[in-house]
């Protein structure tokens, strides 16, 4: 496995961890609006999915601009950033394939909610930031860094993926 293979695995496996995404788009007079997204995993393209009601900003602004990032943090100090474009996608199988019971918090309504429908995000580029989850190595470069005058960034797996 090559050295970008490593970093996009990494990169997913990260995303993967945690709940919740940030998703910020463009709305229609330019201006940025990022709100919080319950994170499915990567398809096998790499392609993210998330549900949204056709009616809400998300699936506004996308279909106006398609341009976005998205946001992911964890308390195990691991962050990640995601740059790409997305689509809204009307796909009943597919969300019939993506849904889980826990998606009632959001959908009251059920899968079966005809303003249901996916948010499909392609990512381009990606960075993350994975200190781990030891408080350990934290302390030592919290230490090293009071020591040297430098930083604590190489105790910090920081890589940029193009995807």
């Amino acid at each position: 496995m090559s050295g970008k293979e490593n970093s996009e695995t990494k990169l997913y496996d990260l995303i993967n961890e945690v709940e919740i995404a940030m998703l910020t788009t463009v709305e229609a007079g330019g201006k940025l609006h990022t709100r919080p997204m319950a994170n499915q995993e990567a398809d096998e393209n790499g392609d993210i999915w998330f549900f949204t009601d056709k009616t809400t900003s998300v699936a506004k602004n996308v279909k106006g601009n398609p341009k976005l990032s998205l946001g992911y943090s964890n308390a195990s100090n691991t962050y990640v950033a995601i740059t790409g474009t997305g689509k809204i996608v009307d796909d009943r199988a597919k969300i019939d394939e993506l849904w889980s019971d826990e998606l009632e918090m959001w959908f009251p309504k059920g899968k079966g909610d005809p303003d249901l429908t996916l948010l499909c995000v392609t990512p381009e580029r990606g960075e993350f930031w994975d200190a781990g989850s030891s408080t350990i190595v934290s302390a030592i470069g919290y230490l090293r860094a009071k020591i040297t005058g430098g930083n604590a960034d190489d105790f910090i797996d920081n890589r940029k993926v193009k995807l």
